[in-house]
């Protein structure tokens, strides 16, 4: 492993770790800037996964020895991969943009009805559950208890 490739995997690291920081905020473009740091992070992670650069991966009838060719996979993937962040991105934005206009700020705020049923089930959790009643007995049509 050499000197680029230890750096590139800090960037990797770093990326993935502000990105994960940003995504935890309570605000909707904080989250959206963390998703793409991840994208950005994600795409850099492929590029190092590549290797080095080498010959074309185009092979004609000359050159059969396949040594020494880049592998086109990661790059095919890391095409897919801006692709793909750039589609949620933008539908992220638009989300995000759509309820700034509606409530006039971008902060996530607590649902009340999730809170409530968290309570319920915390209250549900703490009562013994009821046993089985055990007098009747249910037979099915192939004659099993």
């Amino acid at each position: 492993m050499n000197r680029i490739d230890v750096t590139m995997s800090l960037v990797v690291g770093g990326l993935f770790a502000i990105g994960f920081h940003l995504m935890l905020q309570r605000s909707l473009m904080r989250i959206v800037l963390g998703f793409v740091l991840l994208g950005h992070g994600t795409n850099l992670l492929l590029l190092v996964a590549g290797g080095t650069p080498g010959r074309s991966p185009v092979l004609d009838g000359e050159h059969g020895d396949a040594t020494g060719t880049a592998d086109p996979l990661p790059q095919a993937m890391a095409l897919t991969s801006i692709v793909i962040t750039f589609g949620l991105t933008a539908f992220l934005v638009a989300l995000a943009y759509r309820s700034w206009r509606l409530s006039g700020h971008d902060e996530v705020r607590d649902d009340v009805e999730d809170r409530r049923i968290g309570t319920v089930r915390e209250r549900d959790d703490t009562e013994p559950a009821p046993e089985p009643d055990r007098s009747t007995r249910v037979t099915t049509p192939g004659g099993d208890r």
